[in-house]
């Protein structure tokens, strides 16, 4: 699925419930997070729609390094010798997509979440669980403004991995999440703002304290990594979140 404009001048891309996102300036792209390796051909689709080649990309910045955001990384780092930034606490997990710490095993939610089968389903069909690692990156750093298209505003949000970031879209009032705070948690199927279980997560705590970060933003759009955008401002949806806390 593409969807173009979901806040002015970036475009959501979504596969097996993952999201990965376009922000536009003029003709140039940059991508942020790299969805899984199915996304590839609904990224050519959806610039197709956008009426821009595949060179439109300028760079690619990943707000963490799990498998389920770095699916396509590799393959346009090759064929596009765009650089793909992140941060560098997360840098060894870019290259290590499928071994990252949780707080607790994975197969414990297999077994016990059966209403999230669906989801798991979805992912590997669309290749999730084998990823390409990525074989160089860039790094950046916390409140570090990208010289990239759209210039977001790093933001670190670390919790659901060492390294997680956040990138604030002043010009659109939005902030991608990505992870540090969803709309859907995929080992779950449950919905509404709340973090990822703790299948997923490196640490709960600050995850939870790295939300403070994300208020800090005032932005009126959440784009989160897994789920529909939140709209109601990220106030309410860090309340929520808060609330709901990590399954």
């Amino acid at each position: 699925m593409f969807q173009p404009d979901v806040v002015p001048g970036v475009h959501r891309g979504c596969d097996a419930d993952t999201n990965w996102y376009l922000l536009q300036e003029d003709d140039r792209l940059t991508l942020v997070d790299a969805g899984l390796p199915a996304s590839y051909r609904t990224l050519r689709s959806g610039l197709g729609e956008l009426g821009l080649p595949m060179t439109a990309i300028q760079a690619l910045v990943l707000t963490h390094g799990h498998f389920d955001h770095v699916g396509m990384a590799e393959r346009l780092r090759l064929e596009l010798n765009i650089p793909v930034l992140v941060h560098p606490a997360d840098v060894e997990l870019t290259k290590h997509p499928m071994t990252y710490r949780t707080e607790r095993r994975r197969e414990r939610y297999l077994l016990t979440q059966v209403q999230a089968l669906p989801v798991m389903a979805r992912l590997a069909r669309a290749g999730a669980f084998r990823p390409a690692p990525v074989q160089q990156v860039t790094t950046f750093a916390d409140g570090q403004v990208l010289d990239v298209p759209g210039r977001p505003r790093v933001v670190f949000t670390p919790g659901h991995t060492d390294g997680h970031c956040a990138l604030f879209l002043e010009q659109a009032n939005a902030v991608i999440s990505a992870d540090a705070l969803v709309t859907l948690d995929p080992y779950t199927n449950r919905r509404g703002p709340r973090l990822v279980a703790r299948a997923a997560t490196a640490d709960v705590q600050r995850n939870l304290a790295s939300l403070d970060a994300l208020q800090e933003t005032r932005a009126q759009v959440v784009l989160p990594g897994h789920g529909e955008p939140f709209r109601s401002g990220v106030g309410a949806a860090v309340r929520m979140a808060r609330q709901a806390g990590a399954a």
